[in-house]
C-alpha cells in the first residue's frame, strides 16, 4: 500500500511541474490556457510539491497573491495530513 501511495504522489507532482511549465510556454504564446481551478485541483489532489516548484523554475503565477500564498500552504496541509495519519511510516 505505501508503495502505491508514493507511485501516486510521484506522479501527480510530475503532472504539476508539468501543466505549470505547459501553461506557461502557452501563455507565451497567447493559446488556450490551463483553467486556475486545475492547477489548484492538481496541487490539492497531491501534486503540490510539483507545482509549487514548477511556479518558480517556469517564473509561473508568482506574481498573483493566491498561487504564492495557497501552493505553500496546501503543501503545509498536506506534510500535517500525512504525519496525522503516518502515511509514510518507515
Amino acid at each position: 500500500m505505501q508503495y502505491i501511495i508514493t507511485v501516486y504522489f510521484i506522479i501527480m507532482n510530475i503532472i504539476g511541474f508539468a501543466l505549470m511549465g505547459v501553461d506557461k510556454r502557452k501563455a507565451r504564446k497567447h493559446l488556450w490556457r490551463i483553467p486556475e481551478k486545475t492547477l489548484f485541483l492538481v496541487s490539492i489532489i497531491g501534486g503540490s510539491v510539483g507545482t509549487l516548484l514548477g511556479m518558480y523554475v517556469f517564473h509561473h503565477k508568482t506574481k498573483h497573491w493566491y498561487f504564492v500564498v495557497g501552493m505553500p500552504l496546501i503543501l503545509a496541509l498536506q506534510i500535517l495530513l500525512c504525519v496525522k495519519f503516518a502515511v509514510f511510516k518507515v
